[in-house]
């Protein structure tokens, strides 16, 4: 089974993943097909849902990366971890901190929370 810190990292992984082939082959890879998406600004079912999303942050983020903020951690079937998106070598403007609950060795469930995001224009 993968390690907490290998789980985040995929997951990681698949959101900076501007190719949508290999996107879907990540998400396929590491994620089961009736998974589920949840935060305070995006809901989806199944994988071409949760493509979808990322897909959708990926052109209102054009250029930006995320990456992983300190360490993962699980245990059993759950893993958390913080994440930051923003430009390659700036700063953040959006930070959270995800749930996972895994069936097997693939993400079934992300519940997101959002730490910080940018002010309203």
């Amino acid at each position: 089974m993968r390690t907490a810190a290998k789980v985040a990292e995929d997951y990681i992984a698949v959101w900076n993943e501007g190719d949508a082939v290999r996107r879907r082959a990540l998400l396929e890879s590491t994620w089961t097909s009736a998974a589920t998406y949840a935060d305070p600004v995006a809901k989806g079912a199944g994988l071409a849902e949760i493509d979808n999303i990322i897909g959708s942050v990926q052109q209102r983020f054009p250029d930006f990366v995320f990456s992983l903020t300190g360490n993962a951690d699980g245990h059993g079937e759950a893993v958390r971890f913080s994440w930051a998106l923003g430009p390659r070598d700036g700063a953040a403007i959006v930070k959270g901190t995800d749930f996972v609950e895994r069936q097997g060795d693939k993400i079934a469930t992300v519940t997101g929370f959002l730490d910080l995001v940018p002010a309203a224009a």
